[in-house]
């Protein structure tokens, strides 16, 4: 069972992935679609980081924390293993957007990226949900 400091952490994490959520909408009605794709990946980043802190885990590297989540909750099952894929494109999309000078990214990809992000976060807070009602 987690610590109380944990459980805090993991839904402070998680407040802070659906706040990014809305921020890229909020962001993708003006147009900004390399921050659309920035605010999707650290979405995701900060779900996992909330999955994670329950584990009293984290890492100063993104690497760090793809790693430990794919290892500990994708490879046995307890998010379907489409979002090790997600990871990895919002990854690459984000460090495309914040770090290609020329990298252009559409709409409609955009939109793909968020809704992505949407879904997984939705997927983590379920499972966090859980796991907090099991704490009480």
């Amino acid at each position: 069972m987690p610590s109380e400091e944990f459980v805090d952490l993991s839904k402070w994490r998680l407040d802070i992935a659906k706040e990014r959520i809305v921020s890229a909408e909020k962001i993708l009605e003006i147009g900004d679609y390399k921050t659309v794709a920035n605010r999707s990946y650290y979405a995701i980043f900060s779900a996992m980081r909330a999955v994670l802190a329950l584990e009293g885990f984290d890492s100063k590297k993104h690497s760090g924390v793809i790693a430990k989540f794919r290892e500990h909750y994708i490879k046995n099952r307890v998010f379907p293993a489409e979002l090790s894929s997600v990871i990895g494109k919002l990854m690459d999309v984000r460090q495309s957007s914040d770090y290609d000078d020329f990298y252009i990214i559409s709409k409609e990809e955009v939109t793909q990226q968020l809704q992505n992000a949407k879904h997984f976060v939705g997927l983590v807070e379920e499972y966090l949900q859980k796991q907090y009602s099991e704490n009480t």
